[in-house]
């Protein structure tokens, strides 16, 4: 059963039937694909820039529902949603270029041509923190290529997937190329294992990518996974204090801290940290916490109880564990899954908050004296998906930039995300590429023809 429920009453939204056929769903995409696989290119982009056109169109109706779902703020809904059609009319604009067959230089023969084709029908596993974005990323550039997909989304989000799928639908996307799911863990397996699946994406916990991952691996089957972080924010001086910590403060309040890419571990020079922490303390202090279509919200609740109280036990636990509690930390006794945001200092090595993903409106702040040594424990992760370094060099900056052990790293912003901009990390943060180009070459046949 999937159910929908508002976290910011702490009701029971609707419930929706799961599926078990597999051999339907997979009859679907499979005939989808011969005959959306021959529809031309240029065909495929004006149903993709149709897409942008009605997430657009639909953006406060499509907005109010993950609002409903998974409590995001109605201003980030609405730019999520926005966010979402960008990636398609990028796509939809940009890719054909993009997929145009290359001529190689090569000796010894009168043509040698590269062209890309899809691969075929493809699994999408989804999380429920950007429930649009999320699937845009994945569904608009395999959906250029020719590729059809199972849509499997987080099970918290049935009714923003099932209109996913209406408003593609609605925009001329045949029904065979995309096919929204409510499926359990033991049917997403089934059908990742089944020969005529050849890909799969997913984006969601660690342990949710190595079950995927194994699957996959045991099948031959393409796999990209886009997994946890705990994004290092490096500052190395600043003109402007306040308005430093009000930008890095609210960016890790942003969609309630549950964002993989969110700077959850900030550094400061130690002569700046009493300072930084204190002005931290204030603004969060003074953050107005409450449901998330109330007018004045600017922090809304975690996706469920249960994800809130998993935040609140790691708080405690590195309490527990010798950190220092400077404000926060406890559930707000209320109906809903709030919590008070949260800052804690003193994160050793020992603990457990130290290399944990930490994914609600937490912030760490560290102190350095040595900047080699901020580079080293901002480093000293499993995690390497994003990371910033603030100041007022720039080059200096950049240089520092470039020691991080992340997938993307920013000057002076953090976790930006751009139609246009590879998005991916290394290490325990996952493999492969989305958005922009790269997004085209994950799950893509690259045929060469060479005439001699």
């Amino acid at each position: 059963m999937y159910v929908t429920h508002d976290p910011s009453t702490g009701t029971t939204d609707s419930e929706y039937d799961q599926t078990d056929d597999v051999d339907g769903i997979l009859s679907t995409v499979t005939e989808g694909f011969a005959s959306w696989r021959a529809t031309d290119v240029a065909e495929r982009a004006k149903v993709l820039l149709a897409i942008a056109d009605a997430f657009e169109e639909h953006t406060e109706e499509l907005a109010k529902a993950i609002t409903t779902e998974m409590g995001k703020l109605p201003d980030q809904a609405q730019g999520e949603v926005k966010l979402a059609a960008s990636i398609y009319r990028w796509y939809g604009e940009h890719g054909p270029e993009l997929l145009e067959p290359e001529t190689l230089d090569v000796p010894g023969a009168r043509l040698n041509r590269v062209t890309h084709e899809p691969v075929g029908p493809l699994v999408g596993v989804m999380p429920w923190n950007y429930p649009y974005y999320q699937v845009a990323r994945f569904a608009a550039p395999n959906l250029l290529l020719g590729n059809t997909i199972v849509l499997k989304h987080a099970s918290i989000c049935a009714r923003s997937s099932a209109a996913i799928e209406k408003v593609q639908r609605a925009a001329g996307l045949p029904e065979g190329a995309y096919v929204n799911v409510y499926a359990s863990s033991d049917t997403v397996a089934e059908m990742i294992a089944d020969p005529r699946i050849k890909g799969v994406s997913l984006t969601g916990s660690e342990g949710a990518g190595a079950a995927v991952a194994k699957v996959a691996g045991e099948n031959l089957t393409t796999s990209v996974l886009e997994l946890g972080g705990s994004d290092p924010l490096i500052v190395l001086d600043t003109d402007n204090l306040d308005e430093l910590v009000e930008t890095v403060g609210k960016a890790r309040l942003s969609n309630c801290g549950q964002a993989c890419n969110s700077p959850k571990r900030m550094f400061v020079p130690e002569d700046m940290k009493d300072e930084f922490v204190a002005r931290l303390r204030d603004l969060y202090e003074g953050t107005k916490v409450g449901p998330a279509a109330d007018e004045g919200t600017a922090l809304g609740p975690l996706s469920s109880e249960g994800a809130r109280d998993g935040v609140v036990e790691q708080v405690e636990r590195a309490v527990e564990q010798g950190a220092t509690l400077v404000t926060g930390g406890r559930a707000i006794d209320r109906p809903g899954a709030f919590m008070e945001p949260t800052v804690l200092t003193g994160i050793t090595p020992e603990m457990d908050a130290y290399t944990e993903e930490i994914f609600g409106p937490v912030a760490m702040v560290y102190g350095y004296d040595s900047l080699d040594e901020a580079v080293r424990v901002a480093n000293d992760t499993p995690f390497g998906l994003s990371g910033s370094v603030w100041g007022t060099d720039t080059d200096k900056a950049s240089e520092v930039a470039d020691r991080l052990e992340v997938g993307m790293a920013y000057v002076n912003e953090h976790g930006t995300t751009m139609a246009g901009l590879p998005f991916g990390g290394v290490k325990r943060s996952g493999y492969g590429r989305e958005l922009g180009r790269w997004g085209l070459g994950e799950f893509v046949n690259i045929r060469l023809q060479r005439v001699h």
